[in-house]
C-alpha cells in the first residue's frame, strides 16, 4: 500500500521510525518534506515564521495533495504535544481533510484528541491503530 504519513515536524523523529516500520511490512511510504533531516536533529522545534517561509517557498501544501492524491492512504502521527493527548495540528487536520475528500483511507497512530475539531476528525478518520501497524490494510 502507498501510505503518506500526515505530523507534526515534532514528531519528525518518530514519523523515520514509524516509516522504517511501515515499509518492513512491505509497504511504500512518504513521510513529510524534511523530515529525515529533521529527525537528525535533538528536540527539534521550528520557528513559526521559519515554517511558513518553507512552506511558500517550497509550496508545500499544494504538493502534499498531489502526494496524497497519489496514495492509497494516510497515516496521521499524533502523539502528545502542548498538554494535548493525541495532538492533531493544523496542517495533519488539513491533511486529514484532502485524504477525506479524496476518498483515502484514513488511519490515526492513536485516538482522537480532545480538540475543538474533534467531532470533524471523527466524522473523517474512522481507523485508529493505536500503534499497530498490522491494522493498516
Amino acid at each position: 500500500m502507498k501510505i503518506v504519513i500526515c505530523s507534526s515536524v515534532s514528531f519528525a523523529k518518530e514519523v523515520m521510525e514509524i516509516k522504517n516500520e511501515l515499509e518492513k511490512l512491505g509497504h511504500q511510504v512518504t513521510p513529510p518534506h524534511g523530515f529525515d533531516l529533521f529527525a537528525k536533529k535533538e528536540n527539534y522545534i521550528e520557528d513559526r515564521k521559519e515554517a511558513t517561509k518553507r512552506k511558500i517557498e517550497g509550496d508545500l501544501i499544494k504538493g502534499y495533495f498531489k502526494t496524497i492524491q497519489e496514495s492509497d492512504a494516510i497515516l496521521a502521527v499524533n502523539k502528545d504535544k502542548h498538554g494535548i493527548k493525541n495532538y492533531i495540528g493544523g496542517n495533519t487536520f488539513l491533511e486529514i481533510g484532502f485524504a477525506h475528500v479524496l476518498d483515502k483511507k484514513i488511519f490515526l497512530l492513536y485516538p482522537v484528541p480532545d480538540m475543538l475539531y474533534a467531532d470533524e476528525i471523527l466524522a473523517m478518520a474512522h481507523t485508529i491503530i493505536n500503534n499497530d501497524f498490522s491494522k493498516i490494510k
